[in-house]
């Protein structure tokens, strides 16, 4: 293997594990807090494309990209206000099943809109969508940009979760959602924050990922979902810190393979890694024990 090649490699494994980093926060935060695996995520990451698609087209880029931000972050509070929230004393089953009814209503709202036609990107994001020369590497500027920024946001979420209010009340819940309640903790606008968060970087990452990719189709979300939510177990789900390491594991792993030419394996291998991880350790490589009450 040539070093360009190398390199080529390993800047698509930072990216890709980037990527999967900003979206399983979304997933890890979630399930801290309400015990609930969102699987509508991955079609929240699709809609913050199609949006962006759509509002490139139309607007300038100043006001396009902040209305993807605004359009997703307003979509994730209306799943938990909509889907979720009815059924926060009803068994965790219950919630479950309505995710997955929420995931399948998407997807097929979009499919309405779209005719389940592939949207092209027909106007990419400036400046990251230019090509660069890397010790002789060629590569996009989105896959430099991609990882700084993902780093500055999960710093920043850290420090918002340990040094502020929001960040106190979120703690206490994802520890005693009963005792936080009577402490006087409003839970239902801690849990919308939750989704506030998770959803902003679902948008962000959407624009990264669909800047290196042609077109958006209905299931665009479905492969980075799964493998960001492989992410988040392999890390331990519900730890941040834990999701993004899992997803620079993943993305680094899945560039090996591609590497040594199994390409066709890349994907079956991330989930074959799931299997492992939870048979050998369950919680993940950062993650607590959680037991119920009784």
């Amino acid at each position: 293997m040539t070093l360009e090649l190398f390199l080529q490699h390993f800047f698509n494994a930072l990216t890709l594990g980037s990527l999967y980093g900003l979206i399983a926060i979304g997933y890890t935060m979630v399930y801290g807090i309400l015990r609930l695996i969102n699987f509508a995520h991955g079609d929240v990451f699709m809609v913050a494309g199609l949006v962006m698609v759509y509002s490139t087209t139309a607007l300038p880029f100043y006001v396009a990209l902040p209305l993807v931000i605004i359009a997703t972050v307003v979509l994730g509070v209306l799943i938990e206000q909509g889907a979720y929230r009815p059924l926060r004393t009803a068994p965790r089953m219950s919630v479950m099943i309505s995710a997955i009814g929420v995931s399948y209503l998407i997807q097929n709202l979009a499919f309405y809109l779209t005719g389940g036609v592939p949207q092209p990107v027909t106007n990419p994001i400036p400046f990251i969508s230019n090509n660069v020369q890397i010790f002789g590497a060629s590569t996009k500027m989105v896959t430099i940009v991609t990882p700084i920024l993902t780093i500055i946001l999960v710093v920043v979420l850290v420090l918002l979760i340990n040094h502020t209010k929001v960040g106190m009340a979120m703690r206490a819940v994802s520890k005693d959602f009963e005792t936080a309640q009577l402490m006087g903790i409003k839970i239902n606008s801690v849990i919308s924050m939750t989704f506030v968060i998770g959803s902003f970087l679902a948008a962000i990452g959407s624009m990264l990922y669909f800047t290196n990719y042609p077109s958006v189709a209905i299931t665009s979300g479905g492969m980075p979902g799964l493998k960001a939510f492989v992410a988040a177990v392999f890390g331990g789900i519900g730890s941040i810190p834990g999701a993004v390491v899992g997803a620079f594991i993943i993305g680094l792993c899945e560039e090996i393979i591609k590497g040594l030419g199994y390409t066709t394996f890349s994907d079956a291998f991330t989930f074959a890694l799931l299997i492992v991880i939870l048979c050998v350790k369950p919680t993940g490589l950062f993650g607590e024990k959680v037991t119920d009450k009784v």
